[in-house]
């Protein structure tokens, strides 16, 4: 466990270096919940909030909520323009709601929109071969990957949540026995929270 820690922990701090921002790649952060992918995409939302890059969070179900509404509205294409501002857009949650009917097609529009134009984390409980189930289309799906992991990186946070390790006393013993394996997030991304999740009001910067 000591040697995956160190390897994550190094991974970790060469994106602290905003390297991939400037470079507009994508990165993503899988693993179970509670491993603190939200905490880390924060800190590094924060690091180049610091460094004087706009950045914008948002979780994928309000994302898409909000492209609908545009849709609905004649709106869409200032909406995908607006969302395609920040030098970094954070999209939290993948996959843990299921996709409204058409949010798939609109998510790619912002995805292809952005496409080598500006760097995104998103952060996701489950991996790329479940996202036809999480957007209700292979085509869409691989369509999205194909853009999202063209100038990628991948990084697998493995481990149970740190949440449930509180409770551990309440929990199932076959629960309980994979609470104790993982350490909890760096305090570092804990402490200092997240950007705003106002549904992408970009922070001033570059």
């Amino acid at each position: 466990m000591a040697w995956f820690v160190t390897a994550l922990y190094t991974r970790i701090l060469a994106l602290a270096e905003l390297n991939f921002v400037a470079r507009c790649e994508v990165v993503h952060l899988l693993g179970p919940p509670g491993t603190g992918k939200s905490h880390l995409a924060s800190a590094l939302g924060l690091e180049a909030v610091k460094a004087g890059k706009s950045v914008s969070f948002i979780t994928r179900a309000d994302l898409i909520g909000a492209l609908a509404k545009a849709e609905r509205e004649g709106s869409l294409r200032e909406r995908i323009r607006f969302y395609c501002r920040p030098s970094l857009l954070i999209v939290d949650e993948i996959g843990y709601l299921p996709v409204i009917p058409g949010g798939g097609n609109l998510f790619f529009q912002l995805v292809n929109a952005r496409y080598e134009k500006g760097a995104m984390i998103l952060t996701s409980n489950r991996g790329f071969a479940e996202w036809g189930e999480i957007f209700g289309s292979p085509v869409v799906a691989t369509a999205l990957l194909d853009r999202l992991l063209h100038h990628a990186i991948v990084i697998q946070i493995d481990g149970s949540s740190y949440r449930l390790r509180r409770h551990a006393d309440l929990l199932p013993e076959h629960v309980r026995s994979t609470a104790r394996t993982t350490p909890p997030a760096p305090t570092e991304a804990r402490r200092r929270g997240r950007p705003p999740k106002d549904g992408g009001v970009p922070m001033p910067g570059s």
